[in-house]
């Protein structure tokens, strides 16, 4: 038998001031998608933003519904819109936000399992990481620089050639 261990590495910041421009500047577009949020039965508003390499910018917030699990996450809602109109182009960075008036969030939002595996999807397509920022109601942000961060042991679906 092996014990394999695993490190995960991230970054916090204790104000948005700290990090590079072109970040905060994804932060801030993701906090303000917060707003659009479609969250009546949890008062939990999340909002994402996705920079391509080209640096273009898609949003997204979640998005609820009363025939629960219909619904979806902002962090998939950006991707998905992200890759729909820009097929191809890799995703450098995901800001994600979240706000609520229901109960404290002392800490920064992490992605759930079902948008860790969308990013390590998106991440291996690329071949290129994913840098992920998260931020909650505090002025804490933490940032990872790729998935694998987030979700150690992800699945890669290895596509086998010549059976």
């Amino acid at each position: 038998m092996n014990l394999l261990q695993f490190e995960i590495k991230v970054k916090e910041y204790s104000d948005k001031s700290e990090m590079p421009e072109n970040d905060r500047d994804l932060l801030d577009k993701a906090v303000d998608a917060t707003a659009t949020a479609y969250a009546p039965y949890s008062t939990f508003n999340v909002g994402a933003a996705v920079r391509l390499a080209g640096g273009k910018i898609f949003t997204g917030s979640n998005q609820e519904n009363s025939a629960y699990p219909s619904g979806i996450c902002a962090e998939r809602v950006a991707i998905f819109a992200a890759s729909s109109q820009q097929p191809g182009e890799a995703i450098e960075a995901i800001a994600i936000a979240a706000q609520t008036d229901s109960f404290e969030l002392l800490n920064p939002v992490t992605p759930c399992g079902s948008c860790r595996q969308v990013m390590a999807e998106y991440q291996n397509l690329s071949g290129k990481p994913i840098r992920v920022i998260m931020k909650g109601m505090t002025k804490k942000i933490w940032v990872v620089d790729g998935v694998e961060d987030l979700l150690p042991l992800m699945f890669h679906a290895d596509r086998l050639k010549n059976r």
